[in-house]
């Protein structure tokens, strides 16, 4: 286990910033400040302005480490697909029965995520607030496909890419696998926010679960 962590590292795609944020405290922060403001304001209101404002720095601070808010989006995405990554990694590893493992997986990508104390700068529960509302912002852009060709979205890709290998070793006949692996990692960020926004077209609330609904989903695909 201590081997299999020391080799999973948070790392995003190098060419979404302009300096790795992770270098430096003012990276920290900006990277810190930018998830409780987003959350506070909407990335619509979010400007560079008002995250120097809220850090105590320049605005041309920030942009020596993001050309744009939609660069800043972006990474955090990313960090937010690597660190769930991580999570599939570690808490999957283990388990021999495929079943069981897709199972897991799929709890692990719809499941409302907890803080985790290993990344001090970084609060996930709230960057996960963030990707449920605001993260299809970083890709439903007119550059996505010149993007996606520079590696912007690796990671996305390869989480999608994990669950269907989970799908395929549970029914390797199944032609579907990639679809209904980005159905679920998709759907269920889209099932968190009916739960918020429009719990009136949706059946998931406290006690029915995304999680609940997509394992019933993956089930009776797969039979």
């Amino acid at each position: 286990m201590k081997d299999l962590l020391s080799v999973l590292k948070i790392s995003v795609p190098d060419k979404i910033f302009i300096k790795d944020p992770e270098t430096s405290n003012l990276g920290k922060r900006i990277v810190e400040h930018s998830i409780t403001l987003i959350n506070q304001i909407g990335f619509e209101s979010f400007t560079f302005k008002k995250l120097g404002t809220k850090i105590g720095s320049n605005e041309s601070s920030i942009y020596r480490y993001f050309e744009s808010k939609h660069k800043l989006l972006q990474y955090l995405s990313s960090w937010y697909w690597a660190w769930l990554e991580y999570q599939l990694v570690i808490e999957t590893f283990s388990i021999s029965n495929a079943k069981e493992k897709l199972d897991k997986g799929i709890t692990i990508v719809t499941r409302t995520v907890k803080e985790d104390s290993n990344f001090s700068h970084i609060n996930e529960t709230i960057l996960y607030k963030i990707i449920v509302n605001e993260s299809s912002k970083s890709f439903l852009t007119k550059e996505v496909d010149s993007e996606n060709k520079e590696g912007y979205f690796e990671i996305y890709k390869r989480v999608i890419t994990r669950i269907a290998d989970m799908i395929l070793a549970v029914k390797n006949d199944y032609n579907f696998a990639l679809s209904l692996a980005s159905t679920i990692i998709e759907g269920a960020l889209h099932q968190h926010y009916l739960k918020e926004h429009f719990p009136s077209i949706t059946n998931c609330n406290d006690t029915k679960t995304p999680t609940q609904f997509f394992i019933q989903l993956t089930n009776n695909s797969l039979k």
